[in-house]
């Protein structure tokens, strides 16, 4: 299991217990809000890196349009890989684990600290 399987289902079950229909689409947006943080964090990086190192690799036009293309391509993999039959059987491998002591909200404020952090390294660059 990998560190967004973890997060996933302690987003689930933390809003199964207040919102149990809508506790799978509340997790499914946490991990794609999470992994496109993550996502463009590392793009301006190495957008930032690659300018300073005189390498002309793309448009800033193409780099969005990938951007947004891959955030689409998250939205429904994580779709497909935490609904039906694979998410109820991670479920039990998580219950039989140490559940995570995160606090929600930190984890909530994670992927807006991501999209600060891109926004300095932007500005730096």
């Amino acid at each position: 299991m990998t560190i967004f399987d973890s997060l996933f289902f302690h987003f689930f079950n933390h809003y199964k217990k207040k919102q149990h229909k809508k506790a799978n689409n509340i997790a499914s947006f946490y991990l794609t809000l999470l992994q496109a943080s993550l996502l463009l964090l590392l793009g301006v990086f190495f957008a930032v890196f690659f300018k300073q190192m005189h390498v002309n690799t793309m448009s800033a036009t193409k780099a969005w349009t990938l951007f947004a293309l891959v955030i689409i391509f998250l939205m429904f993999k994580n779709w497909m890989q935490y609904s039906g039959r694979k998410r109820k059987v991670l479920n039990v491998k998580v219950l039989k684990k140490k559940k995570l002591d995160y606090s929600i909200w930190l984890l909530w404020f994670l992927p807006f600290g991501f999209f600060a952090l891109a926004y300095l390294i932007a500005l730096a660059g």
